[in-house]
């Protein structure tokens, strides 16, 4: 399936007094202090969330963004409303970082926060730190000069943000390289396209990603990944092979080592973007079976992973689906 169109601050805190507790995302939803939305979660586990948004980080080629502080902190609530509603920001954000919330007052957060903060004077909160994919500390921040009058100045943040983000990956050398690796080993490359804001393209990457089909490809097909929004040239790479849009991202291809096409996403009832639906999922297997290199017995893992998949997939947003109504209904 693809894509259709689609209060006061902090006060200096003792750092022998801090425990902690991070919670990934933009907010947990409850109410916090004055009425005012909870940003933190004082019960969740640090180190946990942490992990958690290293492997996200690893995975989707980003950085991890912690952001220390507190519910009872009004210059934290200002911060994190501007990760919100800011759309430049919130862009970054999401393309960019895996957004840790770390709760001053929880469990295994004083470790973070003494190491981010280390050689730093009169640390306020909120207090950032920047974190590669592999936990290495690459800055702490702390947010006053990012601060202008009663607000955080939008460009100064987007700016720090810009900073420290991963620098771009160029869409040219990773087609490239990906041709390179193909002519070598006598393979095929399957070049998927897709952006971060992208559910069914995170779906596809998955899917490829699960060892039984990584596997089962891995002898006659180099996966390799475009972000259309994060690469350098990554739309133009795109329009090089795709003639017309039809249907969204994901899209593919499947490319020779010399760069011929030998078939694409595109078929007569338009891309077949995720495959989830029954004629998705035999065009996706015919695209396949068109490599005429693939043994049947790997083609046919692949099928079955989909349907096991697609199933899955539906259930879920039955589920949802009735979750919605549920809610309606009591309102």
């Amino acid at each position: 399936m693809g894509t259709r169109g689609a209060g006061s601050r902090g006060g200096l805190v003792s750092l022998a007094l801090l425990g902690g507790v991070l919670v990934a995302g933009l907010a947990s939803g409850a109410d916090g202090p004055a009425g005012k939305k909870s940003i933190y979660d004082e019960k969740a586990d640090a180190r946990e969330q942490v992990d958690k948004a290293l492997a996200e980080a690893r995975k989707d080629g980003k950085r991890v963004l912690l952001m220390f502080g507190g519910d009872w902190c009004g210059w934290c609530h200002r911060l994190h409303k501007l990760f919100e509603e800011d759309r430049e920001i919130a862009s970054v954000l999401s393309n960019e970082y895996a957004l840790v919330m770390i709760d001053t007052q929880a469990p295994n957060a004083e470790g973070y926060l003494k190491e981010a903060s280390k050689g730093q004077e009169g640390v306020g909160f909120p207090f950032l730190a920047v974190l590669d994919a592999d936990g290495k500390l690459l800055v702490g921040q702390k947010t006053d000069p990012l601060e202008e009058g009663d607000h955080h100045d939008p460009k100064k943040v987007k700016a720090f943000l810009d900073q420290w983000k991963v620098a771009a990956k160029d869409a040219e050398a990773v087609v490239k390289d990906a041709l390179a690796r193909a002519s070598a080993e006598d393979k095929r490359v399957l070049l998927t396209f897709g952006a971060p804001w992208c559910g069914w393209c995170h779906r596809l990457e998955d899917f490829l990603a699960r060892p039984e089909i990584a596997e089962a490809l891995a002898d006659d097909l180099i996966v390799a990944k475009v972000d259309v929004d994060r690469m350098t040239h990554g739309h133009e790479v795109m329009m090089r092979h795709r003639k017309e849009v039809v249907g969204g991202i994901p899209w593919y291809v499947v490319l020779d080592g010399q760069g011929k096409a030998h078939g694409t996403a595109d078929t007569a009832f338009g891309n077949i973007g995720y495959p989830i639906d029954p004629k998705e999922i035999d065009a996706f297997v015919a695209l396949l079976e068109a490599q005429k290199t693939i043994e049947p017995a790997r083609i046919e893992v692949v099928r079955k992973g989909l349907d096991s998949a697609a199933a899955a997939i539906k259930a879920e947003m039955e589920k949802r689906r009735a979750e919605r109504a549920a809610i309606q209904k009591a309102g």
